[in-house]
């Protein structure tokens, strides 16, 4: 999992907090990006959980500690993502139970909404450099 993160945060631009606090990326992942590899090797496509670890990666990059994913309560698929497109995703925080985050994230590509997620995550250990 660690290489599929890596990846992601390479592939992840304009890492931005907003005065609404929502927290906002884009994403362009390369025809040889290793989340393509075995998902329809003829008609390569970006898995769901490639999105899910985009929101984990956001976390992440923002506020330099760990990010544990506790539960995915709502995944929506709505359109495929391809090679080289922009994948833009925003991210905001619903509330907090007891030190578990629960987040929403939409992600869209050229105005188009593609997925919405409903996520639980936990903050761990400040990531070291």
């Amino acid at each position: 999992m660690r290489n599929l993160k890596r990846e992601i945060a390479q592939c992840m631009s304009g890492l931005a907090m907003a005065e609404d606090h929502t927290l906002t990326a884009c994403f362009v992942f390369p025809d040889d990006f290793i989340g393509f590899q075995g998902h329809f090797p003829s008609n390569k496509i970006l898995p769901g959980i490639c999105q899910i670890q985009c929101v984990v990666v956001m976390l992440e990059g923002w506020g330099k500690k760990r990010v544990m994913l506790k539960e995915i309560v709502q995944a929506k698929f709505l359109a495929s993502v391809f090679p080289s497109e922009e994948l833009t995703c925003v991210c905001g925080d619903i509330g907090d139970t007891n030190g578990v985050f629960t987040l929403k994230a939409s992600f869209s590509k050229s105005g188009q909404k593609v997925a919405g997620l409903k996520l639980k995550v936990v903050f761990g250990q400040e990531i070291e450099k």
